[in-house]
C-alpha cells in the first residue's frame, strides 16, 4: 500500500534558497510547494493545506511571525518552523509563542530542517556556552527586542531606543552579530 506524501510549504523570498530546498525535500519524498510572500503563502495554504511549512522571519513585506497566526488559524495542526539569517532571542520566543514548532538560524540544510520538525520538546542536553554573548550581540538582541514591542515600527524604535531613526535603520541592515 503506498502512502501520500506529506505536503511541506516554503515561504521564503529567496528564489534560489526555495529552489534547492524544494529539490533536496522532493527527493526525500514531500510534497513540495513554494510561495514568495504571504499572500501567496496563504493562497497555497488554503488550495492544498501543508502539514508541515518552513517560514521565513524577514519576508520582503511583511515578518513572518505576522504570518505565523494567519496560517496556523487556516491550518492549526501544521508544524512550522521558522528560519532566518537575523536571529534573536526576542523573534525566537516570539516565533514558539506563535506557535512555530522550532526556530533555526540560516544558513539551514534540508535535514536540519527535517530534525527541527521531529523535535517535540525542548532539549536539557543542550550545550551551555561557556562565554557570554559580546556587548555588540547583546545589543542587536536589545535593539530586536524594542523593534518587536514597537509591532517592527522604526521610528518608534528609534524613539524608544534614543537614536536616530537613520542610525537605527543602518544597523538593522548589518547582519546580526555573532555570539
Amino acid at each position: 500500500m503506498q502512502t501520500t506524501p506529506q505536503r511541506l510549504l516554503i515561504v521564503d523570498d529567496d528564489e534560489m534558497f526555495c529552489h534547492v530546498m524544494q529539490r533536496a525535500l522532493t527527493r526525500r519524498g514531500f510534497e513540495v510547494t513554494v510561495a514568495h510572500d504571504a499572500d501567496e503563502a496563504l493562497a497555497q495554504v488554503r488550495r492544498s493545506p501543508p502539514q508541515l511549512a518552513t517560514l521565513d522571519l524577514k519576508l520582503e513585506h511583511t515578518s513572518g511571525l505576522k504570518l505565523l497566526p494567519e496560517l496556523l488559524a487556516i491550518v492549526p495542526n501544521c508544524r512550522v518552523v521558522v528560519l532566518t539569517g537575523y536571529s534573536s532571542i526576542a523573534t525566537a520566543v516570539e516565533a514558539i509563542k506563535l506557535g512555530a514548532a522550532n526556530y533555526l538560524c540560516k544558513p539551514v540544510d534540508a535535514d536540519e530542517i527535517l530534525t527541527a520538525f521531529g523535535r517535540e520538546g525542548g532539549d536539557p542536553d543542550i550545550d551551555i556556552a561557556d562565554n557570554p554573548p559580546s556587548i555588540n550581540r547583546v545589543t542587536w538582541e536589545h535593539i530586536q527586542k524594542v523593534l518587536q514591542e514597537n509591532d517592527g515600527n522604526i521610528s518608534a524604535t528609534a524613539r524608544a531606543l534614543g537614536m536616530h531613526r537613520r542610525t537605527l535603520q543602518r544597523k538593522l541592515q548589518k547582519r546580526p552579530v555573532r555570539r
